[in-house]
């Protein structure tokens, strides 16, 4: 009798212990995907951030072909080796409108960083306006005034309003200037001032982004 008493009671054991088991551990795994979720949830790609320039792809060997709904607005800002030039042309409000639009296409001439910033003076700054107004020309309202549109003079002469932009096709870039392109020795240059293109960084919905080894004229 004893013996039959044991093994009932080893028997009510396994049976509670199993459904304990049945009760407890769909939970655990309940809670363990809630406590994943939602960190994936709240994470967003880097390249989100308007402020950090991404390290580039190979995307110089080969670049992005256009595809709906990829704008150059999207892309020129992940390209390291241009990302001043990128920041400058969120400054310039009819620039940034026309780089978000894809009704309107656009070939945009990026110089690589090392290009603007061996430059004499500041893309914003103009030597004619220092001899007339001193070292302050660039301080106050009217200042800023002066280095903005001279900011955006420097950018148009960068955005060339075509694109596919056909070999020896004269364009005028959208500040105003006679631009186009011929091709040497392998190599693309564009004109006037025998600027190398080092590369087609991306191909988007709305045109490209060529990287230059060299500024064009703006003044």
């Amino acid at each position: 009798m004893k013996s039959s008493v044991i093994a009932y009671a080893l028997v009510s054991i396994a049976y509670a212990s199993l459904a304990v088991s049945q009760l407890v551990l769909p939970n655990l795994f309940k809670q363990r995907s809630l406590s994943v979720n939602p960190t994936s949830e709240h994470q967003s790609p880097i390249m989100n951030e308007p402020n950090i320039a991404l390290p580039p792809s190979n995307s110089a060997d080969e670049p992005s072909e256009g595809a709906g709904g990829v704008r150059i607005s999207d892309v020129i800002g992940k390209e390291r080796a241009i990302n001043i030039f990128a920041g400058f042309t969120r400054d310039i409000e009819t620039t940034s409108r026309r780089l978000d639009d894809t009704a309107q296409n656009t070939t945009v001439i990026a110089p690589l960083n090392s290009e603007i910033q061996k430059l004499p003076r500041k893309p914003w700054e103009d030597p004619r306006e220092y001899d007339a107004l001193g070292a302050t020309a660039y301080d106050g309202p009217e200042g800023e005034d002066r280095a903005h549109r001279n900011m955006r003079r420097f950018v148009e002469a960068h955005v060339i309003p075509v694109s596919p932009w056909k070999e020896g096709e004269k364009v005028e870039s959208t500040g105003g200037g006679k631009v186009w392109w011929e091709g040497k020795d392998g190599k693309r240059i564009v004109q006037p001032g025998d600027i190398e293109v080092s590369s087609v960084a991306s191909r988007v919905s709305n045109g490209e982004v060529w990287i230059v080894k060299g500024v064009l004229n703006y003044a």
